[in-house]
């Protein structure tokens, strides 16, 4: 008898959500025009900033590669520092597995020892 009731009140319950109509479902969205966000929507904090400086070709926090330049005495690869000497890692072949390591002292260019590549020390 229980069982009838339950089916009862269960056939009830469907042919009244059939005649209401389809379902709505609330959808809440953090996109601007709707649909997904892109990531400048979503970024937050440190990797917002970093999106924002990248948009106008700016590097805040010296994640890109250095431009290259040829190495000459009058065209030397600039190294940014906040202090006066730097420690900088030549590669001075391309297929070389060794990296020769020296100091980098603000002032003048200074060479490479084993190459010859010339580098200068700017203010960052």
């Amino acid at each position: 008898m229980a069982s009838r009731l339950l089916r009862g009140a269960r056939a009830l319950a469907v042919q009244a959500l059939r005649a209401s109509g389809p379902a709505r479902v609330a959808v809440h969205s953090m996109a601007t025009r709707g649909g997904i966000s892109s990531d400048e929507e979503q970024a937050t904090g440190l990797e917002r900033e970093i999106m924002m400086a990248s948009r106008n070709d700016l590097d805040p926090y010296n994640m890109l590669a250095p431009k290259a330049t040829p190495g000459t005495k009058e065209e030397p690869n600039l190294v940014p520092s906040i202090t006066d000497k730097r420690t900088v890692g030549c590669i001075c072949e391309e297929d070389n597995s060794a990296v020769i390591w020296f100091w980098l002292h603000k002032g003048e260019t200074q060479r490479c020892p084993t190459c010859g590549t010339h580098y200068k020390l700017v203010p960052h």
